[in-house]
């Protein structure tokens, strides 16, 4: 299903002429094939999700080198191709919700600053692909000091 909804907003993006997502979505399209190829075989939905979050994170620190290197209008077509990936990720939790989360997780296990990695270890499986880990991080650190 993934791959069908990306070749028809490809189609879609190239019709209308709008060659910002056009151009986005053929260098995931490569990028999926090129894990396909070194996978040696089909990726699965996880798989395929993860490359997309990896994607949109490149674009986000590229959109910050360029912001510190004062070339904003590159910054700016970064984060137009973010908002375009964003669209084939599911919905993504907020704050308060990640927080709820790592309540419910670090409940009773008396984590201090140095379980920081064990208790990461037990959130980002339920928060995966739902949450930035910089949010996850953030927050977690908060509530271990």
């Amino acid at each position: 299903m993934f791959k069908e909804q990306l070749d028809n907003d490809l189609k879609e993006a190239i019709k209308s002429r709008n060659l910002l997502a056009a151009d986005t979505l053929r260098m995931l399209k490569t990028r999926i094939q090129n894990e396909s190829i070194a996978k040696q075989g089909e990726l699965g939905e996880e798989d395929l999700l993860a490359l997309v979050s990896s994607e949109i994170k490149r674009r986000k620190d590229s959109a910050q080198a360029y912001t510190a290197g004062n070339r904003p209008e590159l910054a700016e077509k970064e984060q137009r191709e973010i908002a375009v990936l964003q669209k084939y990720l599911p919905r993504q939790l907020s704050e308060e919700e990640v927080s709820k989360i790592i309540n419910e997780t670090i409940a009773g296990q008396n984590f201090t600053e140095k379980d920081f990695g064990k208790a990461m270890g037990m959130l980002m499986p339920k928060i995966k692909g739902k949450a930035s880990g910089d949010i996850v991080s953030k927050l977690l650190k908060e509530k271990l000091k």
